[in-house]
């Protein structure tokens, strides 16, 4: 998982190698056996794994940027790409917009993580066709009384709002874009900053039993916070939040806007996972394997925030400020010279100057910097494959067509 687009090929040879170097009898040169073994591990195992690893990152992490003393946990949802076989398109099937065999399957995640330390706490997963909000239904049991929820758009809205309090769990989110806001009518707390009473629409909630539907109050009181967002060089945005925190003392409007500007690190986290680590796509053939990888990924991920947990623990300095893919690199070259060290203080040594690099080697502050989804590098001019392979047909001389018509060449008759 560290080694991205690493074949089972590969795994094998690094395994001969090692038993070679440690003088142990060779290794057949097959992947059978590593790929039998890989199918026979439990997905629980991988679970514990993630929880186990998750525990250790907020542990090493501390509590600095915790909000009154209480954990703030971030949820946010993502999408990967499995491999196009028959199992992955039944279980998870592509976009009803593409047609058949020129799509790839998508699996659907919710992720809930640790704001303080950006480890992966649990995930939820489903077909392209499930809400964000059912995802994250399956995951309210993971959240304890005292925790705080940042969440984007999807989570300011009536059901997670009225359900999460009764928990002893407050919401801090983005304003759903549908809902008008019209601050004279609010209870005044502050400038932007005010009380508002809701009451529970007609429709059912789709996430809801009836039973549950039925329980929820039939009015709300929350708190929106209006703030603008200004990045240098561009127009201010404004940005409209939505809390069950109150309290205007404890909990001021400064600190709120503050804390939803740092939800856009766990986005970055998505960022290490899918770009980094390559978890965008994953390569396993049946839907088992991909849910099994999908774990080993996240465990991976939380791997490398401990360690980077560590460094800031040893040396004092911003977990913000130590890259997560320098740690990745770095981890990959200083474990090949850990695993040949002959005895337990080289080892030691060797673990301290990657934690001495890490904490050397910091990004630079950015404050308010854009991140636009963008890709600056342009793809190859070939056709889209927009029929299934055994279909289509390839054009011949396509470097003289151009949206459908002849291109025109001086010189030709």
């Amino acid at each position: 998982m560290l080694q991205p687009k690493t074949s089972c090929r590969e795994v094998v040879r690094q395994v001969q190698a090692l038993c070679r170097l440690n003088g142990l009898a060779p290794v057949a040169d097959g992947d059978s056996a590593y790929v039998q073994a890989r199918q026979r591990l439990p997905r629980e195992r991988l679970e514990q794994a993630l929880a186990t690893t998750a525990l250790a990152a907020s542990v090493r992490s501390g509590q600095s940027h915790a909000l009154q003393g209480r954990p703030v946990k971030v949820v946010d949802g993502s999408t990967a790409q499995l491999a196009d076989t028959p199992k992955n398109q039944r279980r998870y099937p592509q976009s009803a917009s593409q047609k058949t065999g020129c799509g790839f399957p998508v699996l659907k995640l919710a992720v809930l993580f640790c704001l303080n330390s950006g480890a992966v706490l649990n995930v939820i997963w489903g077909s392209l066709h499930n809400h964000d909000l059912r995802l994250f239904r399956q995951l309210w049991d993971q959240l304890k009384a005292g925790d705080i929820l940042l969440g984007d758009r999807a989570y300011g809205e009536y059901t997670t709002l009225a359900v999460l309090p009764a928990r002893g769990v407050d919401v801090v989110a983005r304003l759903h874009q549908m809902r008008k806001v019209d601050f004279r009518k609010a209870g005044r707390l502050a400038k932007n900053d005010g009380r508002f009473v809701w009451t529970k629409g007609w429709q059912q909630s789709a996430i809801l039993t009836a039973a549950e539907w039925a329980a929820l109050p039939a009015q709300i009181t929350v708190r929106l916070v209006r703030f603008t967002a200004t990045i240098r060089g561009f127009r201010g945005r404004r940005v409209t939040l939505v809390t069950t925190l109150l309290d205007p003392v404890a909990y001021p409007a400064r600190e709120l806007a503050t804390l939803y500007a740092r939800r856009w690190r766990l986005e970055l986290c998505l960022r290490d996972l899918k770009t980094t680590l390559g978890m965008d796509q994953l390569r396993c053939k049946s839907p088992d394997m991909a849910e099994k990888e999908l774990l080993a990924y996240l465990v991976a991920h939380n791997l490398i925030r401990c360690v980077m947990a560590e460094a800031v623990a040893q040396y004092a300095v911003d977990l913000e400020q130590i890259s997560f893919k320098g740690t990745v690199d770095a981890l990959r070259q200083y474990s090949a010279a850990i695993a040949q060290a002959r005895n337990r203080k080289l080892r030691r040594q060797l673990w301290d100057d990657l934690l001495h690099n890490l904490a050397r080697d910091l990004v630079p502050p950015r404050p308010n910097r854009q991140e636009p989804r963008a890709v600056k590098r342009r793809p190859k001019p070939y056709p889209l494959l927009n029929q299934p392979r055994r279909k289509f047909v390839e054009i011949s001389h396509r470097g003289r067509y151009w949206k459908g018509r002849p291109r025109k060449y001086r010189g030709l008759n």
